[in-house]
């Protein structure tokens, strides 16, 4: 079991990036996440997806960030616009029990 995630970088404050998670097993119905670990930080939900398409935020990215499934491409993304200096940290995509390595996000300001 294998969970591909890419699309993190740096960007300057009020940038985009977008963030893609793939499995090595078809995405189905599972339920989704995408998390972040700053440093010294325990890991947090960002955002999240369940059951017939219930989404929840964290509420520090509402608004801002926007999580997808894609069933045809086998995908997962997370669409993070205004991005801020306070989203910095690793992101990792969940499916099911699954976790992905993470990717870094990194916001300067």
């Amino acid at each position: 079991v294998q969970l591909q995630a890419s699309g993190g970088g740096l960007v300057q404050s009020g940038g985009s990036l977008r963030l893609s998670c793939t499995p090595s097993f078809p995405l189905g119905s599972y339920a989704i996440g995408w998390f972040r670990q700053a440093p010294g930080e325990d890991r947090e939900l960002v955002a999240s997806m369940i059951g017939g398409g219930h989404i929840d935020y964290a509420a520090s990215v509402k608004g801002r960030f926007t999580i997808s499934r894609s069933v045809a491409e086998n995908t997962l993304s997370l669409q993070m616009n205004s991005l801020k200096p306070e989203d910095t940290g690793r992101y990792y995509c969940r499916i099911g029990q699954y976790w992905g390595q993470g990717t870094q996000v990194t916001v300067s300001s």
